[in-house]
């Protein structure tokens, strides 16, 4: 999508718009800085939880809902330059607090000892398909699904998301439709 129209849709000034963001890759990784400041501040701010399993598992649930209400997430992870600084300091900076977070877990024998950083990128990525497919329909159901993942991973069960499982009706509305 051309800013032109981005600056439409946004209702501000192509102007403004290009003053702030000179391409569409800049604006793409403006984006990518916002969202991935909040995965580094609930990756700390878990980390700072004196019981390793619950520290994993809050940074698991936060960062579900977060992703859970960003729909626009994948599309910025996908096209965001994130081998170029200063976004591949952020990735490498959230990379450390993961693998923190997870080391810390496994050595407390707090999840299943083959658990791993890329376990958290997995879950979030399952969680926020569930999540994009059910929005409209059944907009809590990723937290059941959440809930069933770290159920799997061992962590320790925490309070009941108090969601139920879709109707087949609801289920039948997340399958895929042509686009016309």
């Amino acid at each position: 999508m051309p800013l032109n129209e981005i600056a439409r849709e946004a209702g501000i000034g192509v102007a403004t718009t290009y003053r702030r963001f000179p391409d569409l890759q800049s604006l793409i990784d403006a984006l990518f800085t916002e969202r991935f400041t909040t995965f580094l501040h609930l990756a700390s701010a878990s980390a700072q939880q004196p019981d390793p399993g619950q520290a994993l598992r809050h940074y698991l649930l936060e960062a579900a809902r977060w992703r859970a209400g960003d729909q626009a997430l994948e599309v910025v992870l996908a096209n965001a330059s994130v081998e170029a600084e200063p976004v591949a300091r952020m990735r490498d900076d959230l990379a450390r607090l993961v693998e923190g977070l997870a080391e810390r877990a496994v050595a407390a024998g707090a999840v299943r000892g083959d658990f791993a950083a890329a376990d958290v990128y997995a879950f979030l990525y399952m969680v926020g398909a569930v999540a994009d497919r059910t929005h409209d329909i059944a907009p809590d159901t990723w937290q059941r699904y959440a809930e069933v993942l770290m159920i799997g991973f061992g962590l320790a069960t925490g309070p009941a998301a108090h969601t139920t499982a879709m109707t087949d009706g609801q289920v039948r509305r997340t399958w895929p439709s042509p686009t016309s």
